[in-house]
């Protein structure tokens, strides 16, 4: 549990020095606890304060990184059980279960099919983060070179899979500055593990047949100065995940229980045979808290809302979903296109830019900053008004783009075309439909004629 400031007064030399910045020592422990300030602010403190009040408030579930570079997947250091409380902040990696007893040719083919399973939404990109490899082929030369192989084929960081502790770290060895997650870590293997781990550097997956079993192993990494890990309860199926990722994560935050404070991992594509119901297991477990969710899908109508599941439960519930600033071009459009505007509210845009692409008909899309809030909140509050436009179409010089001079706006903001008027004269002001789903009708009747 987190350190109240009241806590953490008691720790300070409490001589309101005034050194850190703060008028007292109360107001200093009082940011410590908001995070507001550092120890190392306090030129005071005493070494062993200093390293008591480090680990009382190091965060409850340990921060992990799997992998290296931009592709790198960074998971837990979550605060809250809820996300109406505050919000998170790591999303759940996506991994994609291969097996080396898949030949080359069709790894080869299940990479490039994960590599195309991206796509873009409100300015994100929605992806699978994972790669992994599993030893079900027990063979130790035929996982290695299975290993070696996907290292080059993917940037993707690796889960390496194997039963068999010498076959694991020598995959493992391969391409250890990719910082693979070595799994499974258990209660029969840690003490043999550990030595290898330190000596690559690599992320452990501890896997225990039960909880106890699980705080034993990440006990035994921490005495070693291992706390890179990622836990496995070993859930058999989607009751059970639920209530073992549950227990976790509230031993971590409600009681600050240290053995379980790593983020966790799970497997539906072992729970479930049938596809729909591994994709419903792995959406289930996205909300109750796993840190990789490890399936075996790669068809785009099972990932893609999947992935789009995950956006809107690690979206921060607090701010409204926003698009940039800019003159969108849709369909490629030319000086004859016609020109439309709207707000940057999301919802708006990804909207008004599908019924322009199914109108077929190239167009501008110029989308104002309005906070994230819809036409008529964002015209009644004085942020998308004749005036907020004119400067918004001089700004993106977009008299420049196309000879006419018409611009097209939302049918709901009738009063807005009046303001528009005066603000633009040499402008005809286009009141166009009130409801999306009218515009590619709109487009082709009134534009093309």
């Amino acid at each position: 549990m987190a350190l109240k400031g009241a806590d953490i007064m008691k720790k300070l030399p409490k001589t309101n020095c005034k050194e850190c910045g703060c008028a007292t020592c109360f107001a200093f422990a009082m940011k410590l606890a908001t995070g507001g300030a550092k120890l190392d602010d306090c030129p005071y403190l005493d070494p062993e304060v200093r390293t008591e009040l480090e680990s009382a408030m190091a965060p409850p579930v340990k921060l992990v990184t799997v992998g290296t570079g931009e592709e790198a997947l960074v998971i837990g250091e979550e605060e809250v059980m809820f996300r109406h409380e505050k919000t998170f902040f790591h999303e759940p990696g996506l991994a994609v279960l291969v097996s080396d007893r898949e030949g080359e040719p069709e790894v080869e083919e299940i990479i490039a099919r994960i590599h195309e399973l991206r796509f873009e939404r409100i300015g994100h990109t929605l992806r699978v983060n994972l790669l992994a490899l599993s030893n079900e082929s027990g063979d130790r030369d035929t996982f290695v070179a299975r290993v070696g192989k996907a290292s080059k084929a993917t940037d993707l960081p690796l889960i390496l899979i194997s039963g068999d502790t010498d076959t694991l770290f020598s995959a493992a060895a391969l391409c250890a500055d990719r910082r693979p997650l070595v799994y499974p870590i258990t209660a029969e293997n840690v003490s043999a593990a550990i030595p290898k781990i330190k000596e690559l550097g690599v992320p452990a997956g501890v896997k225990g047949e039960s909880l106890d079993e699980v705080i034993s192993v990440t006990s035994q990494l921490k005495d070693a100065g291992i706390e890179q890990c990622v836990i496995d309860p070993g859930s058999k199926d989607l009751l059970e995940g639920i209530r073992d990722q549950t227990l976790i994560r509230r031993a971590a935050l409600k009681k600050g229980f240290r053995p379980l404070g790593y983020p966790t991992m799970a497997f539906p594509c072992f729970m479930y045979q049938d596809k729909f119901e591994e994709a419903l297991a792995a959406a289930a477990l996205m909300i109750r808290y796993t840190g990789i969710v490890v399936t075996s899908l790669t068809e785009k109508d099972l990932v893609f809302p999947l992935l789009v599941h995950r956006f809107n439960i690690y979206s921060d519930p607090r701010r409204p979903m926003t698009v940039e600033e800019k003159v969108y071009e849709i369909s490629h459009p030319d000086e004859n296109s016609p020109v439309l505007i709207s707000t940057n509210y999301a919802l708006d845009f990804f909207i008004v830019s599908g019924a322009i692409e199914e109108a077929n008909i190239p167009a501008f899309l110029c989308i104002k900053d309005t906070g994230g809030i819809g036409v008529l909140a964002a015209w009644t509050s004085g942020k998308f008004t004749g005036e907020a436009i004119a400067d918004f179409l001089a700004k993106f010089e977009v008299e420049s783009r196309v000879k006419h001079r018409k611009l097209i706006i939302p049918g709901v903001a009738k009063k807005l075309k009046e303001e528009l008027e005066e603000e633009l004269p040499s402008w005809e002001i286009i009141l166009g439909p009130s409801e999306a789903s009218d515009i590619p009708k709109f487009l082709s009747e009134k534009w093309k004629a």
